[in-house]
């Protein structure tokens, strides 16, 4: 692959593991499955099931994981083509999913502040017309 086919699968292939990253540990279809895991990694006697359960509640340290499947299951190298272009693949795809994951947190953030505003204008005039 040419440099520039590279940086576009670099740039798409991080959608999809921010994607799964995310979803697994933020969103509702999983929090049941979460909490469970956020319980284990904080009450387990053992160090490394405290360590694996965290695994699973952290963006950042779940993508690694995501990104380790897609580097491999799509074949995807970075710049050099032997084991090396998988080593910088894998840290350019965890390093942008993780920028795509903190400008989707920062989206809510401001969807869900704009609603609250909102909600509170709403209920000001109700209060003024009564």
């Amino acid at each position: 692959m040419d440099i520039a086919t590279q940086i576009f699968w670099l740039f798409i292939l991080a959608i999809p593991i921010a994607c799964v990253s995310w979803t697994v540990t933020h969103e509702e279809v999983f929090r049941e499955p979460r909490e469970w895991c956020v319980n284990r990694s904080q009450n387990d006697k053992k160090f490394l099931k405290r360590k694996f359960f965290y695994l699973f509640t952290c963006e950042y340290c779940f993508s690694h994981y995501v990104t380790f499947f897609f580097v491999f299951f799509c074949n995807f190298k970075l710049l050099i083509t032997d084991w090396r272009g998988y080593f910088i693949a894998g840290f350019s795809l965890i390093f942008l999913a993780n920028i795509y994951m903190s400008f989707f947190a920062l989206l809510r953030q401001t969807i869900k502040k704009e609603k609250v505003e909102i909600k509170k204008m709403e209920t000001d005039t109700n209060e003024l017309q009564e």
